[in-house]
């Protein structure tokens, strides 16, 4: 597929998009959306701050950009994987080993769209694709309780009782407070299970 360039703009490069957005990453991971500069990521990708806007009108379409791509790419990820047809145990394993796949894999990118509070500059878009996810997650859950697997509880808290604990491992494993061998993810991952499990 052909990159048409913009009116008045050079033809885009998609590496050089990826560079710009490799860099961003790295920038808003480090400092946050808002102590992070177009400069500071034209800096880091090697390039002027005025090439940045060739690719991306403001730093808010920018962060927008990175957001829809990350959440994307882990939503495709536990999808494909996601045993249809399996027991709720079964699904629920697999969402939790999926993600942990990703947040090793993928650590900055993980650090980016769930450490940091993107609520003030997201756009309908990524709101809408941050939804999705977290109606996936929610009707797994009630789809458990319909088969009397997980407790009665207001689904929404149950999603975020789990995601919380998985979230928590993770931060206490890139700031080196706990080794995150197979033995912890199994244990970590039964312990949410018995957590929401009514029996």
């Amino acid at each position: 597929m052909s990159v048409r360039a913009k009116r008045g703009r050079p033809a885009e490069r998609p590496d050089r998009r990826e560079s710009i957005l490799d860099a961003a990453l790295h920038c808003f991971v480090e400092r946050g959306f808002y102590g992070t500069t177009i400069p500071e990521i034209a800096a880091k990708a090697n390039i002027a701050a005025g090439t940045i806007y060739h690719y991306f009108d403001s730093k808010e379409a920018l962060v927008n950009a990175l957001f829809r791509l990350w959440k994307t790419s882990i939503a495709q990820r536990v999808l494909t994987a996601f045993p249809q047809g399996a027991s709720s145990r079964e699904q629920f394993r697999t969402m939790w080993h999926e993600m942990i796949a990703f947040a090793t894999s993928e650590p900055t990118a993980f650090a980016f769209i769930e450490l940091h509070n993107h609520a003030s500059y997201l756009d309908a878009e990524s709101k809408a694709i941050d939804g999705n996810t977290k109606t996936f997650a929610h009707m797994m859950i009630v789809r458990a309780q319909r088969e009397g697997a997980v407790k009665p509880l207001d689904a929404w808290v149950l999603m975020e009782l789990v995601f919380g604990a998985f979230v928590g491992m993770m931060r206490a494993h890139w700031e080196g407070r706990m080794v995150l061998g197979d033995d912890v993810i199994a244990g970590a991952e039964q312990a949410c299970w018995d957590a929401i499990a009514l029996h």
